[in-house]
């Protein structure tokens, strides 16, 4: 690194990710895409509380959006490693935009029961979960390796301020005009991002078995997929460390929020700061990533160290007796959480073969899918029982022993440069 081509002039710089067309485009369709699934959540959930009053109902659709990424998670994966990965994006949204259409339309025609509108809240789960691998493992053909930190790190800020605008503007636009044309709206950001996709052009893609003139089975690339994932020390402890990360955060968080409200008893402009804390801390870790790409050396460490840090903050928490001192923990917290998970992602792209990151993308999707619900439900319980405070020191000494134990076993990663 840092050494001169032949001639001795100064190797080019990498060319902005910001000029690569297909980027741009493929950005601003993740960005609509994730726009849309945010505000299809919150669209259907207030909807079905609003007409049913029933929680029980709601929550079939939680279940329905956790089961489709557990179930399909490991063949959407593998399918997007044996096609054509923008094809299967914008076909994908496309589906999407029809059925969430349909969705919209069985909202106010008469007599439609409620489970018609959960089997085609399935559907659009399901070819949701195809989506995703497709977009995780297509961003290096875009990019490249040298434009994989920034890229990255942008779509994280992305998907924070998208996830945040989305919630607010489904909420707005249910109160302004209606359940059904809120959910139209939002089937109109999955065709946006459909068209999006076909604007990008096609991305660089190496078709399984093309070198050698013969082709894997569907099953075999799935097995294959699998033992990849237990053979291989440095892809066993991504998938292992990501789901554990999001494991203990996000269910701490929440109890943090209960500690607010409980214990510390903070005013409302208090607790939205504390809200608001994460997710700016996330966004601050992001753009640093982003702006110190060139600098950032030893990215496994980083990880494992953000890691480490996330245990004593919430120790540090657990022992605050108002909310006021808490918030630059929490903002600290947010930090290094991003610090963590972008760099995992950075590192899933760079370290693992382009051909595998479909089947690898879609393992960790399935695991990090169920890791926060049995946390929360976990958690929640006993807090009830225990306390909230209590259960956020367990949790930070948890992950503190988590941190430790991953630096001294999970050697690939920490050679991760």
């Amino acid at each position: 690194m840092g050494s001169l081509p032949p001639s001795g002039e100064p190797r080019p710089a990498p060319l902005s990710i910001w000029r690569n067309r297909a980027f741009v485009m493929v950005f601003a369709s993740y960005s609509a895409s994730n726009l849309g699934n945010t505000f299809h959540s919150i669209a259907l959930n207030l909807w079905v509380l609003q007409t049913t009053g029933s929680a029980k109902l709601m929550s079939m659709v939680l279940i329905t959006h956790l089961v489709s990424s557990l179930l399909f998670g490991s063949i959407a994966g593998t399918l997007a490693d044996r096609i054509d990965r923008r094809r299967l994006m914008w076909i994908s949204d496309l589906a999407r935009f029809v059925l969430v259409g349909l969705i919209a339309l069985g909202m106010v025609v008469p007599g439609i029961p409620f489970y018609a509108i959960l089997l085609l809240t399935a559907l659009v789960s399901v070819i949701g979960t195809f989506r995703t691998p497709a977009f995780q493992a297509s961003l290096i053909e875009i990019v490249g390796k040298s434009g994989v930190t920034p890229a990255v790190a942008a779509m994280t800020v992305s998907d924070n301020l998208t996830r945040i605008g989305g919630f607010a503007a489904g909420g707005i636009a249910i109160a302004a005009f209606g359940g059904a044309i809120a959910v139209a709206i939002d089937a109109l950001t999955f065709l946006l991002s459909a068209i999006l996709l076909l604007l990008a052009g096609r991305f660089p893609y190496r078709e399984q078995g093309a070198s050698s003139g013969s082709r894997p089975t569907f099953r075999a690339d799935f097995v294959e997929g699998f033992q990849a994932v237990w053979r291989n020390g440095f892809i066993r402890s991504i998938v292992l460390s990501l789901p554990l990360v999001n494991f203990f955060f996000l269910s701490t968080f929440m109890l943090i929020q209960v500690l607010a409200v409980q214990v510390w008893q903070a005013s409302p402009l208090v607790f939205g700061l504390l809200e608001a804390c994460i997710p700016l801390g996330y966004v601050l870790g992001s753009v640093a990533i982003m702006k110190w790409n060139d600098r950032l050396r030893y990215r496994g460490r980083w990880i494992l160290g953000s890691v480490l840090l996330i245990g004593p903050c919430f120790m540090a928490i657990s022992l605050m007796t108002s909310a006021p001192p808490a918030l630059p923990i929490v903002l600290l917290v947010g930090l290094l959480f991003s610090f963590s998970t972008t760099i995992i992602s950075i590192a899933l792209r760079v370290g693992i073969a382009p051909e595998l990151q479909g089947r690898v993308f879609g393992v960790v999707g399935m695991l990090t899918s169920v890791a926060p619900p049995i946390g929360l439900a976990a958690f929640s319980a006993l807090s009830d029982a225990f306390g909230p405070a209590l259960i956020i020191g367990w949790s930070g000494a948890a992950m503190l022993a988590a941190g430790l134990l991953a630096i001294v076993l999970m050697k690939q990663l920490r050679a991760f440069h």
